[in-house]
């Protein structure tokens, strides 16, 4: 029973922080969200398989910009 609620409260932690980081951005919106972008993720340089930017494309990934 201990464990569930530590558990349960690290959770509600999470969810908070995650809560607080959204309503204190402009617009709910979490900026460099595409993996493409980090070098550690993404060592071959492929492309966002959301927007198609490369790498060494930094910017917003929406998905208006997708190659098709």
């Amino acid at each position: 029973m201990q464990l569930f609620i530590i558990s349960f409260i690290l959770i509600a932690l999470a969810f908070a922080g995650i809560a607080i980081k959204i309503w204190g951005k402009k617009d709910g919106k979490f900026a460099g969200t595409c993996a493409s972008q980090n070098p550690f993720l993404n060592k071959e340089g492929e492309a966002c398989s959301y927007c198609g930017k490369l790498p060494d494309e930094i910017g917003d990934c929406s998905n208006t910009e997708k190659a098709g």
